[in-house]
């Protein structure tokens, strides 16, 4: 199974058009890159967390595919408390770490930015099929068609070489030489899967250039990408959402500048 594989389903949700999914959170993520505070945070997520429900994913699925950011958040806001500015009372100093009021407060605001950032466009995303997100990319955003073309073929070659990786230790492992020295083995078979991947590319590039992928006039389309009203709903309201965290914040008097 690609791990590009989209979650499918009979939501609304799965019928929208991949650009209203990648334009939601990217308006909602370029407003709390706005300002490092926790109240926008915690404001967007919770306001997104009560969609997270309409989505269709279900609860199990919905932690699997979103565990990553769950673990790297925490990780950020660590990072961002050991060697974050340093700020009122300081509670831990060694060499270069020190967790002083401000560093809890950016710590804090750092993990739930994250997830306010992070979760949106993760469920989005994996609702979201790739051949779907080229033809909105060709019809709706308007890229060139060789450039969409190309991308596509480039993901959906992703679950393949993870298939090519698990094939290349199989042999290595019934020819008994991959019994010791793993990181040795990891670079011999990075490398076998880096020449596997060009010789790939190569007669994929040909092949595509062959049936005229690559030619210069103007292409049609399989399959239309239609932007209509439901697709506006989605993007008002990550602009919304976005809007209401960022009200909240100035009135609140927490709001911060990043660049401040």
């Amino acid at each position: 199974m690609s791990a590009f594989q989209p979650v499918r389903g009979i939501s609304a949700i799965h019928r929208l058009n991949p650009i209203a999914k990648l334009a939601a959170p990217l308006l909602l993520a370029g407003a709390l890159l706005l300002t490092i505070d926790w109240v926008s945070a915690s404001v967007a997520l919770a306001l997104e967390s009560v969609l997270f429900f309409r989505a269709g994913l279900g609860l199990r699925r919905f932690w699997l595919r979103t565990l990553p950011v769950w673990i790297a958040a925490p990780f950020a806001g660590l990072t961002i408390l050991l060697y974050g500015r340093a700020s009122g009372h300081s509670y831990f100093h060694w060499v270069f770490m020190n967790v002083s009021d401000g560093s809890i407060s950016l710590a804090v605001a750092t993990t739930l930015r994250v997830l306010a950032i992070g979760l949106p466009g993760v469920v989005l995303f994996v609702t979201v099929d790739p051949t779907d997100l080229a033809d909105g990319l060709a019809q709706v955003v308007r890229l060139p068609a060789r450039f969409v073309l190309g991308g596509l073929a480039a993901l959906r070659l992703v679950g393949l070489f993870l298939d090519d990786w698990r094939s290349l230790e199989l042999a290595r492992r019934a020819r008994g030489v991959a019994d010791r020295g793993r990181l040795r083995r990891f670079a011999s078979q990075a490398f076998a899967l880096f020449v596997l991947s060009i010789r790939r590319a190569t007669k994929l590039a040909t092949a595509m250039e062959a049936r005229g992928f690559g030619a210069p006039i103007q292409r049609t389309w399989a399959r239309d990408s239609p932007f209509g009203w439901r697709e506006w709903v989605l993007v008002l309201i990550g602009a919304a959402i976005a809007a209401v965290a960022l009200t909240v914040t100035i009135v609140s008097g927490h709001w911060n500048f990043i660049a401040g």
